[in-house]
């Protein structure tokens, strides 16, 4: 039985590019500062938590798997440390890790990362009904290509005796396509990130918002 740890990732804007300030705007304007203020405290506590359950394993035996990275080797760790020098929570425990012993393993299909981007500044822009039903179903199917391809990847690179780590936003499931033999650890139960981004951004009720903050915030626990 091979192993992978899922981490389901809290994108910053660092990790959005281009787009990321003015991603990270909007959400500052549909949230209000008080609840920004403690989410950014929140994804701190959060990579924290990630970090110190990760160093218990040795790093020489995790081959790590990140979302948004279609190269291994020198070029995926040049891609890691541009992304850790622009203060990606996320990119400089993947940094960390590799400079302990860990291997990158390539995970992404670089022309679906193309249209991923493009769909990522058309959020910047209010989209009409009709081109919102659109987007909505693009994305959709661009999520799922996305999910089938890295699946395939994890499939057909870990081995046994190696442990996976898979860094992958709280939207996508890779679960159905991953091979029979792989066990999948989740280090955060993916529904409570998708319900906190949801609250954060358009609920209104503060003590779901704390309660799953607290979550978020808290030690590792893997049963």
């Amino acid at each position: 039985m091979r192993r992978l740890l899922y981490v389901p990732i809290i994108h910053s804007d660092v990790d959005l590019g281009s787009a990321g300030l003015a991603i990270a705007q909007s959400s500052l304007a549909l949230s209000g500062e008080r609840r920004w203020a403690l989410h950014h405290e929140t994804v701190r506590s959060f990579w924290k938590g990630v970090a110190a359950y990760l160093c218990t394993f040795d790093a020489r035996l995790l081959r790590v798997y990140q979302d948004g990275l279609a190269a291994d080797g020198e070029q995926g760790r040049g891609v890691v440390d541009q992304a850790a020098r622009r203060g990606s929570e996320n990119f400089r425990l993947v940094r960390d890790l590799v400079q302990q012993g860990a291997e990158l393993r390539k995970t992404e299909d670089p022309a679906l990362l193309l249209r991923e981007y493009h769909e990522v500044l058309g959020l910047v822009r209010p989209p009409s009904q009709e081109e919102g039903r659109d987007r909505t179903g693009a994305r959709a199917q661009l999520l799922e290509e996305r999910d089938r391809f890295i699946a395939e990847a994890i499939s057909g690179t870990l081995h046994e005796g190696e442990v996976g780590v898979l860094f992958l936003g709280a939207r996508h499931d890779v679960t159905p396509w991953l091979a029979p033999d792989i066990s999948v650890m989740p280090l955060k139960d993916r529904s409570k990130v998708q319900a906190y981004i949801q609250e954060l951004l358009l609920g209104q009720d503060e003590r779901v918002l704390a309660k799953l903050a607290r979550y978020l915030a808290a030690p590792v626990r893997v049963p």
